[in-house]
């Protein structure tokens, strides 16, 4: 079976994103040697999770309210609410809030500055 194992952010203005991404999550960003590309490591490796990259977008950013035409990664969060509402106060945007996935935790969708879409969920076999 083949499992992710890597994934990319592209953004118009590399630093805005990874200066956001950075702050919401705590990502550190690695300039690559080998041309405009940074490695990103998203946290503890004995943990279950993947790290990635962020590249210059090659074309406009999607138009608001676009179907979103790539996959969507959606990141562990330990506390939903206090990232939704860093999710505010780092000017981007919840497209979709704060909702119950009823027995695995609970689910939100942000979208960053450059429109890339996101989730966020917190585990919690309570949920309903």
């Amino acid at each position: 079976m083949g499992r992710p194992v890597h994934f990319e952010i592209q953004a118009s203005q590399p630093q805005v994103l990874i200066e956001f991404y950075s702050e919401l999550f705590g990502w550190s960003f690695n300039k690559w040697e080998g041309g405009e590309y940074w490695l990103i490591d998203t946290g503890d490796s004995s943990k279950p999770g993947i790290n990635g990259g962020l590249l210059p977008r090659r074309g406009p950013a999607p138009e608001a309210m676009q179907g979103v035409n790539a996959f969507v990664c959606t990141i562990d969060a330990e506390q939903l609410d206090s990232m939704l509402a860093r999710v505010g106060s780092l000017k981007a945007e919840v497209v979709v809030p704060k909702m119950a996935i009823p027995g695995v935790g609970w689910l939100a969708y942000a979208k960053d500055h450059d429109g890339n879409i996101f989730g966020m969920m917190q585990a919690d076999t309570q949920a309903i």
